[in-house]
């Protein structure tokens, strides 16, 4: 099993980032703040999540390589 849980929280911290900027880009509409209102501190470490997951998942492409046949 090793990391594999990993990547999939990280994966799934990317994909509730990419729907928040979606809902930003299409309806102006950011749904980290609606959900969690006028909390900056956490509303920063969130987007710092999704920051540092989106950085660990570069590896992801480096570990796709390696592991085709």
């Amino acid at each position: 099993m090793g990391i594999r849980w990993f990547d999939y929280t990280a994966l799934t911290i990317i994909i509730v980032g990419a729907i928040n900027w979606g809902l930003i880009g299409f309806f102006d509409f950011n749904l980290v703040n609606f959900i969690f209102g006028d909390l900056l501190w956490l509303s920063r470490i969130i987007y710092a999540l999704v920051g540092i997951a989106g950085l660990y998942l570069i590896t992801l492409y480096g570990r796709m390589g390696s592991t085709q046949s």
